[in-house]
């Protein structure tokens, strides 16, 4: 089923998302979901708050970066419970997008490797080491269970010539080509 894609400006984006429970009802579905909507979207992540559930969940699928190595396009995978508990390396500046944020990009500077240790979909534990774009992509998508979107990773200055598409993004004054639902017509987030 596809999922109606959270805009910027509803609060569940700022709110740090909890654990998911291994007994947590339809969660093979959720995932399933989460992948369907992502694709639907032409995304290449999506977090939990971004379907309007505050859980700790994220689904990665990089087959865009069709110029990436094999190992890139062919990544596809859920994390849970996500913990980055290391990054390094140079720091790497790459224009990013986001489905909350349609039709805006910026540069956003982030760390070229991290660790993370995360449960899958079927609660195996799992502690790796990612660089690249897929770092990139992980990172932003950790950055929204832990209540941050991307452009609260860019300078005030920028963040002020970009303060009108913000709003109208608030208000829903967007082209979209998926469902969104925007803080006007909030529902209840699922916490």
């Amino acid at each position: 089923m596809i999922l109606p894609i959270v805009a910027y400006g509803h609060p569940v984006l700022k709110k740090k998302a909890v654990d998911i429970q291994p007994d947590e009802p339809g969660l093979q579905d959720l995932v399933r979901d989460m992948f369907e909507t992502m694709h639907a979207s032409t995304g290449v992540g999506l977090a939990g708050p971004q379907v309007n559930l505050s859980r700790r969940i994220f689904v990665v699928d990089a087959s865009p970066f069709e110029n990436e190595p094999e190992e890139v396009r062919t990544f596809r995978k859920a994390f849970m419970n996500a913990q980055i508990i290391e990054s390094g390396g140079e720091l790497i500046n790459y224009n990013e997008g986001c489905l909350s944020f349609p039709g805006l990009h910026e540069d956003v500077v982030r760390p070229e490797s991290i660790r993370i240790r995360y449960v899958d979909e079927h609660f195996q534990p799992h502690e790796e080491t990612y660089d690249g774009i897929l770092a990139r992509i992980i990172q932003h998508e950790y950055d929204h269970i832990e209540g941050i979107v991307f452009v609260d990773r860019i300078s005030r200055l920028k963040r002020a010539l970009i303060n009108g598409r913000l709003n109208d993004i608030i208000r829903g004054k967007v082209d979209a080509d998926y469902r969104m639902l925007f803080a006007s017509q909030k529902k209840k987030s699922r916490s």
